[in-house]
């Protein structure tokens, strides 16, 4: 009776633990990994938002990823202080391991004070696939909010 007991409580701890393992849901990830791109920016991480710029990134006008991170850098030299605050998100989840993202973005950007010194509300819309187990964002098409594309 106590073998079949412990036999019982093994099974419990592996079936824990192997739940424990199991990956989330990719929109979970996605959202994870948009979260972290957002950390990076308002800590002044370049680098860290670029990993989920993927190579052959489209943005505005043609903007390329190396067009891009000229212009975060830039906007990160030009604001000591860069605030990104995210409406809701709206995932909607592709074929294959892609998915459109949609939301509105309020940036602002100063030098230290308390209150930043500029600010813009922008529509985006983003495309993204997950590469090697990692979602990396591939377009991008931003407006002013209630503005024209």
């Amino acid at each position: 009776m106590m073998r079949s007991v412990f036999n019982c409580m093994l099974c419990a701890v592996i079936m824990l633990l192997l739940a424990a393992c199991g990956r989330e849901p990719p929109e979970q990830r996605l959202r994870e990994s948009f979260a972290a791109m957002q950390k990076n920016v308002e800590e002044g991480k370049p680098g860290g938002f670029m990993e989920g710029v993927s190579e052959d990134f489209v943005g505005n006008e043609g903007l390329d990823r190396a067009g891009m991170e000229r212009l975060l850098r830039g906007q990160l030299l030009l604001n000591a202080k860069v605030g990104v605050q995210t409406g809701p998100l709206r995932v909607e989840m592709g074929e294959g391991g892609t998915a459109t993202v949609r939301f509105t973005v309020l940036l602002t950007g100063g030098n230290q004070g308390l209150l930043p010194e500029r600010g813009q509300m922008q529509e985006v819309v983003t495309g993204w696939r997950e590469q090697d187990g990692e979602w990396q964002v591939y377009s991008a098409d931003w407006a002013p909010v209630g503005g024209e594309g």
